[in-house]
């Protein structure tokens, strides 16, 4: 320790604008800091000065870094101290202790010559018992007060990507904008009378009742067009033409699920429920109203294109129709699904119109959707990743006729997405490949190769091919596919032990230091890849862990949360990852917003130097959750053991 001469009164001219963009400091009114930085001082400590030792240094202040670097170190029972983190500029040494009035947990080392604010233990307790965000903040690592915080800065920074109207799709529920109680009518009355009834109410559905009163269908103003087209008498029982099912949604749902839920099953009407009872009816019509620029608009757009060449201009139309939801609130997650559903009814607009061109296959087909398409994970820069797999030819002439069609069906397909702006695959995993482009049984047996034999290539493949989801034509093939793959790889701890080491290969872009380790030369200089960097070690892990368990299903996040509600993973490791996951795909899709307001191709590179304090200090603790997520990988595989 230096002497007492050395050490000096911080000055609050310096002390308080270091503060207030050091987390979590940074949380506290102006006066506070004041006062804090008032009975603070600043210390110097020349490179290898002890400054804690575990379970015996008692915490008399809490040390925030100001220049250079501290190792922290945990003593294990053999004696032997092991670095777990380095602690730079902002960081602090000795919170927890100074908390919970204990003893070190840790002990720490200047690894260079540093200097410290030193903030007096019972000073600092105070203002944590005032401030009960603060001792969350060292608690607990990724905090979902300071996400909250980055994500709301994120909007605030970046508002001008969206529109300027206030948008209400993530405030009103579904059941705030119901005008009126449900009009009904009973099975067995005619088409004549349900269409005098909706004529005299000027409403644009009714719902059919069976005899206990409960609706079970839906007849709409479209469905009376479609019976008067097809010569359906007006005398038939209304039954004859109402759409069964009765698609719902709860009352509480946010008018975004609906949406959502509405252009998923390309339908326009919904029977909105309050506890088991229908209260009412909510069409996309009234969503519009609620908002300006509406994602119904370009559904529309699309769902009425006549010719292939007019789906071309309309995926451009996304990211402008999307954008809007950053400044709503939606994260991550709900923009991603948006673009999905918007993709996904490009590609069936585009698969219908050309299956009318070549007219019908000889045998059913599904369309494989591979990668950040299968996860439904689509951001505004998406390359093609997809497959088409056939049900098994009867016969010779059968199987070459399959042939024949699918390679002319793929080969038009994969090039009017190109037109649509989804650019070709780099390594060629589209159905226009023939590899990508097999019956039923020789895919299926083609991953069980892959399961049982796995080679660093084929662990490659599988980062791809295992996210993969039946994205249009008899689903049922690709759902058998998904379902035997998913089981046959749980079965196999060979393959799933590659999986696991292909898992621990990522390393995080941040320095001994927590520094931002960024490219040195080349086109993206001074930049970091939030793809490959930090968003690909959540991928992986939820991939993994969802084949060992049996688990269908996808997505990343929906992934995340079954394996936390399954007991598989400890729930808090579970939250850090999904608030992570969540924050890095929200910043990658603001860069990507950014870049086309600009003029420019979307990418996944970004520049540290642009961000805001607030938003790199969560990016570098988003970038820290990868290590807790390798160390259970790790555990779980007994990859330290031979």
């Amino acid at each position: 320790m230096v002497n007492s001469s050395d050490v000096f009164t911080a000055q609050a001219a310096e002390l308080v604008p270091f503060l207030e963009k050091t987390l979590p400091f940074s949380d506290l009114p102006e006066a506070e800091l004041n006062a804090l930085a008032s009975e603070c001082a600043i210390d110097f400590y020349p490179k290898g000065t002890r400054l804690l030792t575990q379970n015996e240094t008692i915490i008399e202040d809490v040390l925030v870094v100001r220049s250079g670097a501290i190792k922290l170190t945990l003593i294990q029972d053999q004696g032997e101290e092991k670095p777990i983190d380095y602690r730079g500029e902002g960081q602090a040494v000795g919170a927890l202790g100074a908390i919970r009035d204990a003893p070190a947990s840790l002990s720490a080392e200047t690894i260079e010559d540093t200097f410290c604010f030193k903030i007096p233990a019972v000073l600092f307790r105070k203002v944590v018992a005032a401030h009960p965000a603060l001792a969350q903040y060292y608690l607990h690592s990724f905090s979902e007060s300071y996400i909250a915080k980055a994500f709301s800065e994120l909007r605030r920074q970046h508002a001008d990507l969206c529109a300027t109207s206030p948008l209400y799709l993530f405030a009103s529920r579904v059941g705030d904008i119901v005008k009126r109680a449900p009009m009904m009518i009973a099975n067995g009355r005619s088409i004549r009378e349900a269409a005098q009834i909706m004529n005299n109410k000027n409403i644009g559905s009714l719902l059919v009742t069976d005899p206990s009163g409960e609706a079970t269908g839906i007849v709409t103003d479209k469905d009376l067009r479609r019976a008067v087209a097809e010569g359906e008498s007006t005398d038939a029982p209304v039954e004859f033409i109402m759409s069964s099912p009765l698609a719902t949604v709860p009352h509480r749902e946010p008018c975004f699920d609906a949406l959502l839920k509405m252009m998923s099953a390309q339908i326009h009407h919904l029977a909105v429920t309050r506890h088991g009872e229908v209260q009412g009816m909510i069409t996309s019509h009234d969503i519009m109203l609620i908002q300006g620029r509406s994602p119904v608009s370009l559904f529309r757009e699309i769902m009425t294109v006549r010719d292939i060449a007019g789906l071309y201009p309309l995926s451009q139309k996304v990211p402008v129709t999307v954008g809007s939801l950053i400044e709503e609130g939606a994260k991550a997650g709900n923009i991603t699904r948006m673009i999905t559903v918007m993709n996904d009814l490009i590609l069936e607009k585009l698969l219908n119109m050309l299956q009318d061109e070549m007219g019908p296959p000889p045998v059913p087909f599904c369309w494989i959707l591979m990668g950040s398409e299968g996860r439904k994970e689509q951001t505004f820069h998406t390359d093609q990743d997809n497959a088409l797999v056939y049900r098994d030819p009867v016969g010779e002439d059968e199987a070459r006729a399959a042939k024949d069609y699918f390679a002319r069906f793929t080969e038009a397909a994969i090039a009017h997405l190109v037109q649509c702006g989804y650019p070709l695959c780099p390594g060629e995993m589209m159905a226009s490949n023939p590899k990508w482009r097999q019956p039923f049984t020789i895919c299926r047996d083609y991953f069980e190769r892959m399961i049982l034999r796995p080679e660093p290539a084929e662990v490659l493949n599988a980062t791809i091919f295992f996210d993969f989801r039946p994205g249009y034509g008899q689903l049922s093939l690709g759902q058998s596919l998904r379902k035997h793959v998913t089981l046959h790889a749980a079965r196999e701890s060979v393959f799933l032990r590659y999986l696991a080491k292909d898992c621990m290969t990522a390393r995080t872009p941040l320095s001994f230091f927590r520094g931002f380790i960024v490219e040195k030369n080349g086109e993206h200089k001074d930049r970091l890849d939030l793809k490959k960097s930090g968003l690909v070690p959540f991928v992986d892990f939820g991939r993994l862990f969802a084949l060992k368990h049996k688990i269908t299903e996808t997505n990343t996040l929906d992934r995340l949360e079954l394996l936390k509600e399954r007991g598989h993973v400890a729930p808090d490791l579970i939250v850090e990852a999904v608030e992570a996951y969540e924050f890095l795909m929200q910043l990658r899709l603001v860069h990507q917003m950014t870049q086309i307001n600009n003029g420019q191709q979307p990418d996944n590179h970004v520049n540290p130097a642009d961000l805001s304090d607030l938003e790199k200090q969560t990016l570098k603790e988003a970038f820290g959750v990868i290590g807790g997520l390798q160390s259970f990988t790790k555990d779980v595989f007994r990859l330290n053991v031979g």
